[in-house]
């Protein structure tokens, strides 16, 4: 059996440990293509345009399966 602590930790001392263990906002920016709000450092979900230009391309489903089909 390990070592065990001689006394119960009080509530302040528990608190201030906990203090920086609270969930921050996440923190959206604009595209800068269509101006949808997404992650900082991510590919727009929206238009598929990182850094000013296109990443990824973005369509709907029926896109996909007309080009699938040719």
């Amino acid at each position: 059996m390990g070592p065990l602590p001689k006394r119960k930790f009080s509530w302040g001392r528990t608190h201030r440990r906990r203090a920086h263990d609270a969930l921050e906002p996440v923190q959206l920016v604009a595209c800068d293509n269509c101006g949808e709000k997404k992650l900082p450092h991510t590919v727009c979900s929206n238009c598929g345009y990182y850094a000013g230009r296109e990443v990824v391309s973005v369509g709907s489903a029926d896109d996909k399966k007309k080009k699938a089909s040719k």
